[in-house]
């Protein structure tokens, strides 16, 4: 057949098929119009839904239910911060397009998989949807996020069930390190780096290690890891072993691991025990670092151990004897010992003779002297001493020591060394209200009472002539060698001066003297030679009516002198009562008027002058130069 009559074949064809189907409109037409009319005709209540075709379902009740299914699983819903599954559609240079089964496929960066250079179109990976249409009508997904949130979940899960992670350290940082696990930086303090102390950081920068979860929030998403809970969890293990197996009394090997003030721990190999202080030496140990060190290896004992609160009391001197059982048995009572003082309390000192050792020296045994000795200021920790055994007991490890009978008692003969009205240098030891205590040699003193300081002058108070630590010259006055008491006097060094005073200052005589001291009945007045007297307010008028006032130098007349007393009253306003021809105003007489006064109603302190004795030298000449006048005229 040519190629014309197969065109012409086909043009016919085609004008009966264009027939066939106007024919065929035609018919569907008038059926139409036909089902129209009927329509119109009959109401819609009356239709008959049940009615047919008569054409029979194509699919069977359960296939299809199976293609309804297989098409709703060609929807997928998707929600905004959500992680899903992604098909790789391609892959490029820079983007990977990814099919996630919506309108539009998600573009993310090639450097979101650097962890993953193999891949390639058809692998499937999890990505965080950020959102599902951004301004520009885009899909936002980013693996990267993915991964931190499931590294996140991880971490709550291995804080949950204390499941161990690897990670790797990746700065240091203050107070700790900077730990990435699985991509999430977590923060490892110091104090968990190790069981031991960590000072160097930089070490274990670039390390891959593995961490416990020890802490979470969930708020900022952070986590605190820790190493040493696993270190101490292999410890415990070990630990339990090893305590499983202790026995008291038993001998161990350790290493001195950390030294405190009370004591020292030792690491047993796994487990750590406590050597208290006073279980390291029968001696005393001020500190353990005296006698130990850091890193040193040792044989401790074991003394106690608890199972519950993981215990063990360990000690050192009880692998030595005590020092008691192995003393010498020639330390005996009245034996000659040596030591050095170890403690002191205020009833004494404690002389150790040796390590564990010790004997007590009693303040009473320390010195002869009946003076009080105070301990602190007496002894010096560190001193040696040699001392007499007064009492031993091996029984209850007691000791009493003596220092002071190593010596020879010097009350013994104290009426040979030092006799009554012998004089001496002492040195003032103490000072009270009542009088001074004077030390002349060691074991020996006694008392120079207030009234015995000075002939001329009054003192309030022993402090106004002399201080702890001055010397002062002294004559014995009397001994009491049976209560180890001397009494003591320092205005006896120079003779009495009253009796040359008695024609000094005659009653009438007129002498100037100087307002040193007042008080509310009158002013001590000093005399020529260092004497004082006193006078009475009424007495201190000046001719113009006003009162003498301190310091100020006048004229004044005596009016009682009283040797025995050591009492001398003078008067200013007496001078102008004689100017005027008056009698001499006597006290002497006026006693039962005046109600006899007491020495205590007008003595006073008087003042620091200290030319008490100097004066006397001048008194004393003075007097020898009358003797003399009377011998002449005789």
């Amino acid at each position: 057949m040519t190629e014309e009559e197969k065109n012409l074949e086909a043009t016919e064809n085609e004008s009966v098929d264009n027939q066939t189907a106007e024919e065929t409109a035609e018919n569907a037409k008038e059926v139409v119009f036909e089902a129209v009319d009927e329509a119109a005709l009959t109401p819609h209540d009356e239709f008959d839904w049940d009615a047919g075709n008569n054409l029979a379902p194509p699919y069977s009740k359960d296939e299809f239910v199976r293609l309804e299914d297989l098409y709703g699983n060609t929807f997928t819903t998707i929600n905004d911060h959500e992680i899903i599954n992604a098909q790789v559609a391609s892959v490029t240079k820079s983007d990977v397009v990814l099919n996630i089964g919506f309108k539009s496929d998600g573009l993310i960066a090639r450097t979101e998989f650097r962890d993953m250079p193999e891949l390639k179109a058809g692998d499937t990976v999890e990505v965080y949807v950020e959102s599902k249409e951004d301004a520009n009508g885009q899909l936002i997904l980013s693996r990267r996020k993915a991964k931190l949130v499931r590294a996140w979940e991880n971490i709550v899960d291995a804080y949950q069930t204390e499941k161990v992670l690897k990670g790797n350290v990746v700065s240091k940082t203050k107070g700790g390190l900077i730990v990435n696990v699985q991509g999430l930086e977590t923060f490892l303090p110091g104090s968990q780096i190790d069981v031991r102390p960590i000072t160097d950081y930089d070490a274990y920068v670039g390390k891959t290690m593995e961490f416990k979860v020890v802490k979470i929030n969930e708020a900022i998403k952070n986590a605190v890891v820790s190493h040493k809970a696993l270190i101490e969890s292999d410890l415990e293990e070990q630990r339990q072993q090893i305590i499983s197996q202790l026995e008291k009394g038993q001998v161990l090997e350790g290493v001195i691991k950390n030294i405190t003030d009370f004591g020292a721990f030792i690491d047993l190999g796994g487990v750590d025990g406590l050597l208290y202080i006073t279980d390291i030496s029968w001696g005393r140990v001020n500190h353990p670092n005296e006698v130990l060190e850091n890193g040193q290896s040792i044989n401790v004992v074991v003394l106690d151990f608890d199972d519950n609160k993981k215990r063990i009391s360990l000690g050192l001197k009880q692998l030595q004897p005590h020092p008691w059982d192995v003393l010498e048995e020639d330390i005996k009572e009245g034996s000659t010992v040596k030591g050095k003082i170890v403690n002191i309390e205020d009833y004494g000192a404690f002389i150790e003779i040796k390590p564990g050792v010790e004997g007590l020296v009693h303040i009473s045994e320390v010195s002869w002297s009946n003076q009080p000795i105070n301990s602190r200021e007496y002894f010096k920790l560190g001193q040696e001493y040699d001392a007499k055994v007064v009492t031993i007991d091996r029984e209850e490890r007691k000791m009493s020591l003596s220092v002071k009978q190593l010596t020879t008692d010097p009350w013994s003969n104290i009426a040979e060394t030092f006799p009554v009205e012998s004089r001496h240098t002492g040195k003032v030891r103490n000072v009270t209200p009542y009088g001074v205590f004077v030390e002349l040699q060691d074991g020996i003193g006694g008392m120079v009472h207030i009234s015995d300081l000075s002939w001329t002058k009054r003192y309030a108070h022993p402090s106004e002539y002399t201080r702890p630590g001055e010397d002062i010259e002294v004559v014995v006055l009397e001994i009491d060698a049976e209560n180890r008491k001397l009494t003591l006097g320092h205005k006896q060094i120079e003779e009495d001066p009253w009796d040359t005073f008695e024609s000094i200052f005659p009653i009438g005589a007129k002498h100037e003297g100087t307002v040193v001291k007042k008080d509310d009945k009158g002013a001590v007045v000093q005399l020529p030679y260092g004497v004082e007297a006193y006078c009475f307010n009424r007495h201190l008028k000046k001719v113009d009516g006003n009162a003498i006032s301190l310091d100020e130098t006048i004229e004044f007349i005596v009016t009682e002198f009283s040797r025995d007393d050591k009492r001398i009253i003078v008067s200013h306003s007496e001078i102008q009562r004689r100017a005027e021809g008056g009698a001499v105003d006597d006290n002497r007489g006026n006693k039962k008027k005046s109600g006899g006064k007491k020495r205590s109603e007008y003595v006073s302190g008087g003042n620091n002058d200290k030319s008490t004795l100097g004066d006397l030298d001048v008194l004393a000449e003075l007097k020898r130069k009358m003797q003399e006048g009377d011998k002449d005229e005789k």
